[in-house]
């Protein structure tokens, strides 16, 4: 059998009607009926550029010469083949003379049964410098646009659809589904749980919705529409999109010869903001990347612990960790250090009840909100001032050990400018003078990165501020509340830390830090856990 194989890229479309795909068959049929090929088929790629070979029809031509079925290919010309020079070569060079198939390229007079072409390597070599240079110039123009604040990713994030304009506007239809997602990794659900409730509420997935409105088959599976999984989950949850933002340059790839595209870190990307409208609240999105920043393991229970993912341990700042089972009572389950769990004597067990916990924060959280609710004014000015003083303490701090270290960076000019002069002299010898200038020049260089260091940590306590306006407005969703719930939890607190109890009293004693979102901690977010030990004993 005969392989027509005809190859247009988008590229090529904009060259005119030459390499279109009716031309490409209308000249390879002709050719074909001219030389009595009356046995073939056509294998067509359209949309498909030349410097990549995962192209549908072209790997079925070549399973059909793997499999003795074809026995000739004939293209148009050798850029149809394709545009990556070695590639090319394997193929028509290697493979085809292994498989002895009679290859033709009609333009460029190539017949492998007339003889070898000493213009083939050349063409094939050309083709590769115009599929650089296209590259070349695309990337060019992407990046301008991209600088620009001008949106260059193509595909439009789930929630979404693209303007007129080419802005992006909210899709009705979708946008409830991401604020859904969002909603409930705020109380307290992992991915999987939620791509378990949207399954189980029959929401079509985004490669669903995608295939019904534009046809795309990538992500549908029409076996399962309603069938979502974790990735997905993951990936909303990490479109800054959603905030209103312009994300350019999220990913990039290696070569034009590799399509496979590598994540760009995040201070390389370019983000402009407030391009189109808000599905999301910056609230919500602080209190789902907090959440994510730490990622709850699998519980052989179903339900996680309420506390789970924000509790710290005070003296070496690991996670805790509940400790509960099946012959625990709900009384008895407790949260732990978790380097104390792991068993490397780094740090003592900083144990506390999960119940008395849950009671410490209830009661701290009333009079929080209460008090920030109904005094928003007092409660702001007592945070600016509070603020102000901490933020201030700190910048001392740090500008002292600024200073200690630019004092001995001096000091050590100093000593390496004596140390050359008492070896200009003879005082020092050279063995002794590479020795000692050695350790100072050591010294001065890693002083130097800590001076950098320190001044950068200056600078960012400086220009840090809080956010109580953000506070207050997730405060008066909860101004009435009996228990609590993991959604009320991450929203209002960013974490809480546990000192190892205190018996010296005869007392267990234990101290609790609280951080509320956006503002830190407070007077009034210490908290302390008392228990009677004689009493305990005696009962």
């Amino acid at each position: 059998m005969t392989a027509l194989y005809c190859r247009l890229s988008v590229d090529d479309a904009n060259d005119g009607d030459s390499n279109s795909i009716q031309n490409q068959k209308k000249i390879l049929l002709n050719y074909a009926k001219e030389n009595g090929y009356t046995n073939y088929q056509f294998f067509v790629d359209d949309g498909y550029s030349g410097t990549t070979f995962e192209r549908p029809d072209f790997k079925k031509m070549i399973e059909g010469i793997k499999a003795g079925i074809i026995k000739r290919v004939i293209i148009k010309d050798m850029s149809r083949f394709g545009r990556d020079y070695l590639q090319v070569g394997m193929f028509t060079e290697i493979m085809f003379a292994e498989y002895d198939i009679h290859f033709i390229a009609v333009n460029d007079g190539v017949d492998s049964q007339k003889g070898e072409n000493d213009l083939t390597p050349f063409r094939n070599l050309f083709n590769e410098w115009y599929a650089r240079d296209c590259s070349k110039k695309q990337r060019a123009v992407k990046r301008m646009k991209g600088m620009a604040g001008e949106r260059v990713a193509t595909q439009v994030p789930y929630g979404y659809l693209k303007g007129e304009d080419g802005r992006l506007v909210v899709d009705e239809e979708t946008a409830w589904v991401v604020k859904l997602i969002f909603d409930l990794c705020v109380q307290g659900l992992g991915i999987g749980k939620i791509a378990s409730e949207l399954t189980r509420r029959n929401i079509p997935t985004p490669g669903t919705v995608a295939f019904y409105r534009y046809g795309h088959k990538r992500n549908y599976h029409p076996d399962s529409e309603c069938q979502w999984h974790s990735n997905s989950i993951a990936n909303i949850l990490s479109h800054k999109e959603y905030l209103g933002h312009t994300v350019n340059f999220k990913t990039f790839s290696k070569s034009y010869k590799f399509k496979k595209r590598y994540d760009t870190p995040e201070d390389q990307q370019m983000v402009f903001e407030n391009t189109h409208p808000a599905i999301i609240t910056q609230e919500t999105w602080d209190t789902v990347q907090r959440i994510r920043q730490h990622r709850r393991r699998n519980q052989k229970q179903d339900e996680p612990g309420l506390f789970s993912g924000m509790l710290y341990c005070a003296d070496c700042g690991s996670l805790m960790y509940l400790a509960r089972g099946v012959t625990v009572s709900r009384e008895q389950e407790r949260y732990c250090c978790g380097n104390y769990r792991k068993r490397t004597n780094s740090c003592s067990m900083h144990y506390i009840r999960a119940v008395v916990l849950e009671e410490l924060i209830l009661e701290n959280l009333r009079q929080t909100v209460k008090f920030a609710t109904e005094h928003e004014n007092e409660f702001a000015q007592h945070i600016m001032n509070r603020t102000l003083a901490k933020q201030q303490e700190g910048i001392k701090i740090l500008q002292k050990m600024l200073s200690t270290k630019e004092h001995r960076i001096k000091e050590l000019d100093g000593i390496i400018k004596k140390l050359y002069e008492d070896n200009f002299t003879g005082k020092l010898s050279d063995e002794r003078y590479m020795i000692f200038s050695k350790d100072y020049e050591d010294e001065q260089h890693t002083l130097k990165a800590e001076v950098e260091d320190l001044r950068s940590q200056i600078e960012e306590q400086t220009s840090k501020v809080v956010n109580i306006n953000s506070f207050l407005t997730v405060a008066k969703k909860y101004t009435s509340f009996e228990t609590l719930t993991p959604g009320m939890l991450h929203e209002l607190i960013e974490k809480i830390v546990v000192h190892e109890g205190d018996k010296s009293s005869g007392h267990r004693i234990q101290k609790i830090d609280i951080y509320y979102s956006f503002v830190g901690d407070l007077e009034t977010s210490h908290v302390v856990a008392q228990r009677n030990l004689k009493t305990r004993k005696a009962a």
